[in-house]
């Protein structure tokens, strides 16, 4: 395999396995066939193009299916995303409940819902505890202190409200999803290390005043992943991105109304941001229906 070859077959990865398997030797041939043999690298132009189109065709085939099912699921997977991020700086104080709302998560990008289901109700009903101060299955030692990351207790700038919404919200998509019964699609794997990259970062205390890292972080990758369903319904005509937005929306926008007196100009613009990006999610595809009839 020469140089040129493995650059394009990487570059191919871009789309999806079932299009590399039915059309990528056949694109391949193609490419190869146009390219001076000389080059070592793809032209600037054809690799551009492989990524753009490669992304393509992922929300086309994503766009299959029942919207709002997959739309729902697609929510929940983000919302038990954000609360195993939520649980990690604390690992050292409630390991098992951490390795619970793993669980959940793996169930989730699975697409087991009725597995995930009794387990994230489980690690609501403790959260929403520990933000009480009741006790439920075990006692847990009160304020429950950061081992890494942190310097505050878990839900020490969140009343009930916002520890309680995402979980709830997230029971309740899983509920639903269980109770319709079909099967789910699987999601990307790499949704399990994207809790590790906003671990610490909670909308209910980010100060992004002071321009921390892990607020940054958090921010940038959901406005690049908001961003991403906007471009998605714009091309598809979907509306399921719109829908896991939504709900993500929704969790956040609790844990951060809950102190929307104290919050800084920069926090505004940041809610103002997933606010803006949502509906957009949620307006662009009528464009995109009404030009295709048209």
């Amino acid at each position: 395999m020469t140089p040129l070859e493995r650059r394009y077959r990487r570059l191919m990865r871009a789309y999806p396995r079932s299009y590399r398997s039915a059309y990528g030797e056949e694109l391949l041939d193609i490419l190869l066939g146009h390219t001076d043999p000389a080059r070592t690298t793809p032209p600037l132009k054809e690799a551009a193009g492989l990524l753009v189109n490669g992304m393509r065709e992922r929300a086309w085939q994503a766009a299959r299916g029942p919207a709002w099912t997959d739309g729902l699921h697609l929510g929940v997977t983000a919302l038990s995303v954000a609360h195993l991020a939520t649980l990690l700086p604390y690992a050292a104080a409630v390991p098992g409940w951490l390795a619970l709302s793993a669980l959940t998560l793996a169930l989730v990008v699975l697409g087991r819902a009725r597995l995930a289901l009794p387990l994230a109700s489980l690690t609501a009903v403790k959260m929403g505890a520990i933000g009480t101060g009741a006790v439920f299955l075990d006692a847990t030692l009160l304020p429950v202190e950061p081992g890494f990351l942190l310097d505050h207790p878990l839900y020490g700038y969140s009343g009930l409200l916002g520890a309680a919404t995402g979980p709830v919200l997230n029971v309740a998509g899983l509920g639903i999803l269980a109770w319709r019964g079909r099967p789910l699609r699987r999601r990307s794997l790499w949704w399990a290390p994207a809790a590790l990259l906003v671990a610490g970062a909670d909308p209910a205390w980010m100060a992004l005043s002071d321009a921390a890292p892990g607020a940054l972080l958090r921010v940038t990758a959901e406005a690049a992943v908001l961003a991403g369903a906007v471009w998605a319904g714009r091309l598809t005509g979907d509306l399921r991105w719109a829908l896991a937005a939504a709900l993500y929306l929704a969790a956040t926008s609790a844990a951060f109304g809950e102190h929307l007196l104290h919050q800084s100009r920069q926090d505004l613009a940041y809610w103002g941001v997933l606010a803006l990006f949502t509906l957009l999610a949620a307006v662009v595809p009528y464009g995109a229906r009404t030009r295709a009839i048209d």
